[in-house]
C-alpha cells in the first residue's frame, strides 16, 4: 500500500465516513474483506470463476454499513489490487490480470448498486485504475461480466 494515491484515497474515505459512525449501530463488513491487498489478489486468481474472500463475495465488502476503519481497509486493499493489476493489464490486455481487474471492477459495481456516497467513490477510484485497458480488452470485459454476475 505504498502508492501515494492509495493513501490519499484511504484518508479521504475515512474522513468522509467518520462523523457519526458507530460499530454498535451498524452491521459492518465481513472480516475477510479486511485482510489486505494480497488476499484480494490471491482470491482474484479464480477469476472469471467465482471469487471469494474466505467465502465472502467481493461485492459484500462494500457494505453500506461500513465504518471509517473498515472502509479504509477495504479501499486500500481493493484500490491497491486494482493498481497492481492495472499496471500489468495496460501492457498485456489479454492477460489473466486484465480478467482479474475486470472482475474486481464488476464486483465493486455490483456491491454499490443503489448506493451513493463514499462507497460509490471507492468504485470510481477502482474504475480509474482500469481506464487504460477497459475499452480495448476482451479479457477485461469477460472478467467484468463475471464480477457483475457473481462478484
Amino acid at each position: 500500500m505504498g502508492h501515494p494515491r492509495v493513501w490519499l484515497l484511504v484518508a479521504a474515505l475515512a474522513a468522509a465516513v467518520a462523523p457519526g459512525c458507530s460499530k454498535d449501530e451498524r452491521g459492518g463488513v465481513p472480516s475477510a474483506c479486511r485482510e489486505g491487498k494480497q488476499a484480494v489478489r490471491d482470491a482474484l486468481g479464480d477469476a472469471p470463476g467465482e471469487v471469494h474472500l474466505d467465502g465472502t463475495p467481493l461485492s459484500a465488502c462494500l457494505a453500506d454499513e461500513s465504518d471509517a476503519a473498515e472502509l479504509a481497509d477495504v479501499g486500500a486493499a481493493f484500490v491497491g489490487a486494482a493498481s497492481d493489476l492495472g499496471a500489468v493489464a495496460a501492457r498485456r490486455p489479454s492477460s489473466p490480470e486484465a480478467t482479474q481487474l475486470g472482475y474486481l471492477v464488476g464486483a465493486a459495481r455490483r456491491g454499490v448498486r443503489g448506493h451513493r456516497g463514499v462507497n460509490a467513490e471507492l468504485v470510481r477510484r477502482i474504475e480509474q485504475e482500469s481506464l487504460p485497458v477497459a475499452g480495448r480488452s476482451d479479457a477485461f470485459r469477460q472478467g467484468e461480466r463475471a464480477g457483475r454476475r457473481g462478484g
